[in-house]
């Protein structure tokens, strides 16, 4: 790392390998995790470097591998039962490919300073030739991230710009966000991205980000990818002379803030969808997927999947739009991932695979890089599947049926609510902390929703719920016993 300030931030935010042996595990859950979820290498060859940044599934099966080192690789075995892989190079010499798809017969490749797309004309597996489909942004640092999505139903391609060194505007149109057309039209949609880690749809199609914590972000989140909107930086606010169509730049946030406050006043700003409390839920969010499964994977079909960098885990999150606003929920799911996540991909049949790599900061996992395959065991494990908001309080579904008796005890259900400070600094403590106190439990009769009723919901929260005391009807504990829920709107009775 170049920048000392950087490297002094990264440092007092990390968990060092030797640390995260000590503290056993993100959760501490990874040998309960194991009974349903076992983590198997998918065995490289010897000779290659395999830093992943980027998943997409080809129409024959394979799996094609973006990475920082500027490939295009095409792996054949990577979901068979006992796997053997054979990988192709298809391309090389580009620029860290953190966003690739696959579309009639071409990759769409987002790497540092384009789009591109690229074909393979005379059938020799191997690309041939390289299209620019769009380069609008500047580029100067090698912290300028640059990711992108697989193109979605109309053929687009999503892009979401980091901040030059993650905390300035030195380059064109650094932190802000792009559509990019089947025939290069660049169409911009919102500004106020710090530092993205992956874009793609969420479980309704809506297209959405993750973003780290940092300056403006009191903790990593996910957040939707509303047109016009504002994410949360004012650092890229100069680029709105450039686009005309999106009217005069928005109101400047007021430092020192909440959130909440602040999208009162400054009316193109979006809160964030999910937060993921910092080191609870991750420490630096990175790729995401929904799992279009059927249930293959598991109890969790149609839910997001989420990675991290630092702590080299997985985790879930689920959304729904109350009030016109995008809010939802995040849960643990798998720790003890081999190295940094920058990229994970579902296959059909029903295998989640992940990648990445160590180089740039510390991480968890001890492997500089490593192909992983998750796989359900089959087992059902007893989970919180996912949390609603209601009028009143939470609708909390569970996976396996709970104890009627236990899950009527209001008492049970522990409850705490905090904000964020939103201001021009490095994230934020927890803040303005409460007690979420129940005052109601009603029960379904199949034993897999209990409806909490609470004495008041407060806007503009993240509410941490604590489930430990809740038992499966067959006297299990959940596996994992705390989530997440973000409050941006509380919907009318």
């Amino acid at each position: 790392m170049k920048h000392p300030l950087l490297l002094i931030l990264f440092c007092l935010c990390v968990v060092s390998p030797l640390e995260a042996q000590r503290l056993g595990g993100v959760w501490g859950t990874s040998k309960a995790e194991e009974e349903f979820y076992p983590v198997r290498d998918l065995p490289i060859p010897p000779e290659l470097a395999l830093e992943v940044g980027s998943f997409t599934l080809l129409p024959d099966g394979r799996l094609a591998i973006g990475t920082r080192r500027g490939e295009i690789l095409l792996v054949s075995g990577a979901f068979d039962r006992r796997p053997k892989l054979r990988v192709q190079r298809f391309a090389s010499g580009l620029d860290e490919v953190f966003g690739l798809g696959y579309r009639d017969g071409a990759f769409y490749a987002t790497q540092q300073a384009e789009v591109t797309r690229i074909r393979d004309v005379d059938g020799d597996g191997r690309a041939d030739v390289f299209d620019t489909l769009s380069d609008k942004w500047g580029f100067g640092n090698y912290h300028e991230f640059s990711w992108g999505s697989e193109p979605d139903p109309d053929g687009n391609i999503w892009v979401v710009l980091g901040l030059s060194n993650s905390y300035h505007y030195r380059a064109d149109f650094r932190g802000w966000s792009f559509k990019i057309t089947p025939d290069g039209k660049t169409i911009p949609i919102a500004s106020g991205i710090r530092s993205a880690g992956g874009v793609a749809p969420n479980e309704h199609g809506e297209m959405f980000y993750v973003e780290s914590q940092g300056p403006w972000n009191g903790s990593c989140s996910l957040k939707h990818l509303k047109p016009g909107g504002f994410m949360g930086h004012p650092i890229s606010f100069e680029a709105y002379k450039a686009f005309p169509e999106l009217g005069p730049r928005p109101v400047e946030p007021k430092s020192q803030s909440r959130i909440h406050i602040e999208k009162k006043r400054v009316k193109e700003l979006v809160p964030y969808a999910v937060i993921f409390p910092y080191r609870k839920m991750g420490q630096s969010i990175s790729g995401f997927r929904v799992d279009r499964t059927g249930g293959k994977f598991g109890p969790f079909a149609g839910q997001i999947f989420v990675g991290d960098y630092s702590l080299s885990c997985i985790m879930r999150a689920t959304t729904e739009k109350v009030n016109g606003v995008w809010q939802g929920a995040c849960y643990p799911f798998r720790e003890g991932l081999g190295t940094g996540l920058l990229a994970i991909q579902f296959s059909p049949e029903g295998y989640l695979v992940a990648g990445g790599t160590n180089r740039g900061w510390p991480v968890r996992g001890t492997r500089s890089f490593i192909l992983e395959r998750l796989e359900w065991s089959g087992k059902v494990p007893f989970e919180i599947k996912r949390i609603n908001i209601r009028p009143k309080g939470f609708a909390l579904t569970f996976t396996r049926p709970f104890d009627p008796e236990v899950a009527t005890d209001a008492s049970l259900y522990k409850l705490e609510h905090f904000t964020h400070i939103y201001h021009k600094f490095y994230g934020s403590p927890e803040v303005d902390q409460g007690a979420g106190k129940v005052v109601g439990v009603k029960v379904s009769p199949d034993g897999l929703v209990a409806n909490l009723e609470l004495e008041d919901v407060v806007e503009g929260h993240v509410y941490e719920f604590d489930l430990s005391g809740i038992k499966s009807a067959a006297g299990r504990p959940l596996v994992h016993t705390r989530a997440y829920y973000t409050v941006n709107e509380i919907p009318n009775p």
